[in-house]
């Protein structure tokens, strides 16, 4: 606990130091980027962008023993062929010694207003996993809702559009996916993770039902953002297994998030249901625990305690999520209380830079169990984005 006070003295302490006048740090959700959007919003006219991310993290759960991680780094890299045609990847490196492709994928600007995209991309479900670089979010940990309900770093396979429509202030996003794998090797859908052991992150992806995925974003009010998600269809299954029962399910997520900023003020909030079809022909097929239904919900708010003047922002957060793998289920499986979780999280985020954070917060996290054993967590770690 001294060790926690200490962080948060030094932190306010030393925020008194900064003197320079505010520039690229964007609070306004309806200006911020992504990666991705960063790239191609690019001012040159032909050649290669190259940029970067990355997060090293300490977490401290009470009573065990802490870990450093080198969470991941990710190299970013871009190229505009000409006015017209772009082509995006972004290459993890996760803890060191694992490698993926996170996005691999062709743009064609018929327009203004209309994109053409192929390739391996984000699935537009929710705030973070659109919106994952570290100085776009609060706390060292992406929401717990972002990795068992969504779940982030959720890419597939597809083909679709996108664009914006001035007049009505919306953004959209209309994509035909490659669906969740319903066995991933040795690794099967339900338990505390939902459907996240089912990502095929484009590694040999087996694909034989297509899925749809969508968004609309709204920003016709200053300050304001609103996003609703939509996926829809089943998971990929095997040719020798396709065909018998509970080979796949049926998913349909729907998710709403909201983001606002005024002065020095920010919040954001999140609802996810993703209800689950032949849940039980599958539980019984492979011992699983999938429940029939997946919901999750957490709402932040944030305000920097530096003055607007200054570059530096000394953002004081908290966050509350509350989300549940086993919201209800089918058949002859019993609820699983312990994946009713939630969890308070607060913490300060101090954005050094524009692209360079350090923070810090302390999680206290419980279950639906009677007396639960579930450890509270601090937490700590820097960030940076280029």
């Amino acid at each position: 606990m001294k060790f926690i006070q200490f962080t948060l003295v030094f932190l306010m302490s030393i925020s008194a130091f900064a003197q320079t006048v505010q520039d690229s740090i964007i609070n306004d959700p309806q200006k911020q980027q992504n990666a991705a959007q960063r790239i191609l919003s690019g001012n040159i006219k032909t050649g290669v962008t190259v940029g970067g991310y990355g997060e090293i993290t300490y977490n401290q759960p009470e009573g065990d023993n802490g870990e450093l991680d080198v969470q991941r780094l990710v190299l970013l890299f871009g190229y505009k062929f000409n006015d017209k045609t772009q082509f995006v990847t972004e290459v993890e490196l996760e803890h060191v010694n694992e490698v993926f492709v996170e996005q691999a994928f062709l743009q064609y600007s018929v327009s203004d207003n209309v994109n053409l995209r192929g390739g391996l991309m984000l699935v537009p479900m929710g705030i973070v996993n659109e919106y994952h670089e570290p100085t776009t979010f609060n706390g060292v940990e992406r929401p717990s809702i972002d990795g068992s309900i969504v779940p982030t770093t959720w890419r597939e396979i597809g083909l679709g559009v996108s664009g914006k429509l001035d007049e009505a202030s919306l953004r959209y996003q209309a994509y035909i996916f490659n669906g969740f794998s319903s066995l991933n090797g040795t690794k099967i859908l339900g338990g505390s993770n939902g459907l996240r052991n089912g990502r095929q992150k484009g590694i040999r992806s087996t694909v034989n039902t297509p899925n749809f995925a969508g968004k609309l974003d709204y920003y016709g009010l200053p300050g304001l953002r609103l996003g609703l998600s939509g996926y829809f269809g089943r998971t990929q299954a095997e040719d020798d297994v396709q065909d018998i029962d509970g080979a796949d399910v049926g998913i349909s997520m729907l998710g709403f998030d909201a983001r606002y900023a005024y002065q020095r003020f920010t919040a954001r909030g999140q609802f996810i249901h993703g209800s689950i079809s032949d849940s039980e022909a599958y539980n019984t097929l492979n011992s699983a625990t999938l429940g029939s239904a997946l919901q999750g919900w957490y709402l932040e708010a944030a305000y920097n305690v530096l003055p607007q003047t200054k570059q530096q922002q000394l953002f004081a957060f908290a966050r509350y999520e509350d989300y549940d793998t086993n919201k209800s289920v089918e058949g002859t499986l019993t609820r699983n209380l312990a994946y009713d979780r939630n969890e308070w999280t607060l913490g300060l985020s101090y954005k050094m830079a524009p692209g360079a954070v350090f923070k810090v917060d302390y999680q206290i996290r419980d279950n639906a169990v009677d007396d639960g054993n579930v450890t509270n967590r601090f937490n700590m770690g820097i960030g940076v984005w280029f």
